[in-house]
Formats: C-alpha cells, sequence, structure tokens
C-alpha cells in the first residue's frame, strides 16, 4: 500500500507539472498575440543583458588564457630539445661544458615554475570567477517562468472578477493562487535585482587582477631567463675564443646534373683532380697569380678571382637557375621563374585552397606572382620541392605562404 501511495504522489507530480507546462505555454502565446499583458521590469531585463555580456567575456577570456598555457607548455617543450641538441654537440673537453649542462637544467626549471604559476594565479581563478554563472544563470531562466505563472494566475483572478456569473470559491482559490504566485516571483526577482549589478561590478576588479598576475609572472620569467640566456652566451664566448683560431673551409663539389658547357669553355676535369674541388676560403683572400692547378689549362677574365673559370661559370649558373648548353638556353630541374629557395622553420596550417601547407623543414622553391598587384605584404608564392620533383606541375602544385615562417637557404 505504501508503495502504490508513493506511486501516486509521483503521478500527481508529474499531472501538475505537465499542466503548469502547459498553463505556461497557453500565456506566452496569448501574451505575444498581444491578448494578454505582460509584466515587464526594464531595470531587470538590462542587468541580464550584462549578465550575458559578461558570461561571454569570461568565456572567451578562459578560452584565450588556456591557449596561451599551451603556447607555453609548447614553447618549454621546444627549449628542451633545443637545449637537448646543445648537449649532445657540446663535446666533452670543450670549456664550459658543465656550465651549459646546468644553465640548460634551469631554463627547465624556469619554464615549469611559470607554467604552474599560470595555472595557479591565473587559470584556476578564471574558473572560480567563472564558475558562479551556471548557477545564476538557471535562476534567471527561474524567474522568468516564474514571473509567467504569476502573470497567468493574474489573469485568471481577473477574468473571474469580471466574470458574468461569479462563483466566490473559485475566486477565492484563483486570489490565493495569485498571492502565492507572486510571492514565489517576488523573492526571486529580489534576490537577483541585488546579485546581478554587484556581480557586474565586479568584473572591473578581476579583470585588473588577472591581467596584473599575467604580466607580473611574464615580467619575472623573462628576467630571470634574460640572466641564463647571458650565462650561456658568455659559456659559448669562452669556447669560440678556445677555438676561434682554427681555420674552417668550404669546399665546393662538382654537381652530376650540371650539362658541359659546349664549345664556350673547357669541360671541367674529371672527379677527383685537383682543379675538380677547388678550396674555397672563408675570408675571401685573392690568390696569387698562376697558382692554378698544374695541368688545367682554363681561361680567366680580369673581373674574376682566382678560381678556375668553369667553376665561377658553373657557380653563377646553378645561382641563376639556367645553363647552357651547345644547343642553347636551357632550364635546370627547377620551376619557371624561379628566384631563391627557402626552408620552412614553423608548421604553418593552410586556411585557404590558395596557400602551401608546410611542414618545419620543408624546402620551397619561390617563383614571381603572375599578377605582382595581387601579392600581399609579408607574402610569398612558391611549391614545394617535393611536390615539383614529383609532379612538374605548377598550377597543380604552386600556392602562397608566409615569408615570416621560413628562412632564405638559397
Amino acid at each position: 500500500m505504501a508503495e502504490m501511495g508513493s506511486k501516486g504522489v509521483t503521478a500527481g507530480k508529474i499531472a501538475s507539472n505537465v499542466q503548469k507546462k502547459l498553463t505556461r505555454a497557453q500565456e506566452k502565446v496569448l501574451q505575444k498575440l498581444g491578448k494578454a499583458d505582460e509584466t515587464k521590469d526594464e531595470q531587470f531585463e538590462q542587468c541580464v543583458q550584462n549578465f550575458n555580456k559578461q558570461l561571454t567575456e569570461g568565456t572567451r577570456l578562459q578560452k584565450d588564457l588556456r591557449t596561451y598555457l599551451a603556447s607555453v607548455k609548447a614553447m618549454h617543450e621546444a627549449s628542451k630539445k633545443l637545449n637537448e641538441c646543445l648537449q649532445e654537440v657540446y663535446e666533452p673537453d670543450w670549456p664550459g661544458r658543465d656550465e651549459a649542462s646546468k644553465i640548460a637544467e634551469n631554463n627547465d626549471l624556469l619554464w615549469m615554475d611559470y607554467h604552474q604559476k599560470l595555472v595557479d594565479q591565473a587559470l584556476l581563478t578564471m574558473d572560480t570567477y567563472l564558475g558562479q554563472f551556471p548557477d545564476i544563470k538557471s535562476r534567471i531562466a527561474k524567474r522568468g517562468r516564474k514571473l509567467v505563472d504569476y502573470d497567468s494566475a493574474r489573469h485568471h483572478y481577473e477574468s473571474l472578477q469580471t466574470a458574468k456569473k461569479k462563483d466566490e470559491a473559485k475566486i477565492a482559490k484563483a486570489e490565493e493562487e495569485l498571492i502565492k504566485a507572486q510571492k514565489v516571483f517576488e523573492e526571486m526577482n529580489v534576490d537577483l535585482q541585488e546579485e546581478l549589478p554587484s556581480l557586474w561590478n565586479s568584473r572591473v576588479g578581476f579583470y585588473v587582477n588577472t591581467f596584473q598576475s599575467i604580466a607580473g609572472l611574464e615580467e619575472n620569467f623573462h628576467k630571470e631567463m634574460s640572466k641564463l640566456n647571458q650565462n650561456l652566451n658568455d659559456v659559448l664566448i669562452s669556447l669560440e675564443k678556445q677555438h676561434g683560431s682554427n681555420t674552417f673551409t668550404v669546399k665546393a663539389q662538382p654537381s652530376d646534373n650540371v650539362p658541359a658547357k659546349g664549345n664556350k669553355s673547357p669541360s671541367p676535369p674529371p672527379d677527383g683532380s685537383p682543379a675538380a674541388t677547388p678550396e674555397i676560403r672563408v675570408n675571401h683572400e685573392p690568390e696569387p697569380a698562376g697558382a692554378a692547378t698544374p695541368g688545367a689549362t682554363l681561361p680567366k677574365s680580369p673581373s674574376q678571382s682566382s678560381l678556375p673559370a668553369v667553376v665561377v661559370e658553373t657557380f653563377s649558373a646553378t645561382v641563376n637557375g639556367t645553363v647552357e648548353s651547345g644547343s642553347g638556353a636551357g632550364r635546370l630541374d627547377l620551376p619557371p621563374g624561379f628566384m631563391f629557395k627557402v626552408q620552412a622553420q614553423h608548421d604553418y596550417t593552410a586556411t585557404d585552397t590558395d596557400e602551401l601547407q608546410l611542414k618545419a623543414g620543408d624546402v620551397v622553391l619561390v617563383i614571381p606572382f603572375q599578377n605582382p598587384e595581387e601579392q600581399d605584404e609579408g607574402w610569398l608564392m612558391g611549391v614545394k620541392e617535393s611536390d615539383w620533383n614529383q609532379h612538374k606541375e605548377l598550377e597543380k602544385c604552386r600556392g602562397v605562404f608566409p615569408e615570416n615562417f621560413t628562412e632564405r637557404v638559397q
């Protein structure tokens, strides 16, 4: 029997809630059609608008702060990898190895401390600030429903009073329901009328504290990081002083894909002969006249350096992307109009169909825009070297990309 009674109460409550929803829906329809007046409170509506604006701004700030923290974490990982690379290439007998290792350790700790303090002093505060909005938003919605209940009870009471045949019992019950509905509505209304302006005014102090915390943490981080970078610079200067007297040379290597010069100049010597790999000194000091390798008879012009003429011409032709053969001018294996090469230093995600998708390390062959007026500042036109080598179709492979994501390599 107790179970039956419990089920009866539950069923009655469900029926009551359904009836309330129907009554509210009918009241809203009548109000929209202008057949029933609606209680208005312009001051409260302004408070609700401010609340929604404040919630939108706070949600955006929370999202951007999380993005900022993700960027800090990514920079930490990149810095850590860079320091690990330095440790690997730093040979054991070089001076300052222990100091460089300690600097890398402190660098890692500084990044972790910075990230954790941002979480504690900015993100958690942000989460707490936004945590109060869902409850208030729910109460605003409930107030709206109770206001409809109040208007519905008021209209029902008024209609019974103006009826030709008055039923005093029904009028008394309607009046009782009206008083009850008005009391519930006013209690919620008064609380929100006090809380919403207070919440709106609190945003200023919150924004100030949040951005002051971020700015202060970032300022201190950069100060400490600057000291570590200066210490690392001192270590590297010491290394440079010890090894700075060594002479480092770069040797030009023969290119297998450069065709013969035809009858304009002699063919280069075979690979392995002294003239095939002339030494180019970093300091560019001119070599004395007559220092050409014995056995290699190579013409020179007065404006050329002491390098063999064929090397000078081949180097010049390679830079300009063209070579000459007995049948006339021809292109190297490069796209038409090729100007120079760049290498992506960072990943770039294309946001349009005419853009190149880049990964760090990708080599791009830069070409001119077909219409120079279409070139935006800071953007270049090009084709990824891997795509060009595979397809050799310029129309299919070319696209624009941001110049500041790359570094010129040739």
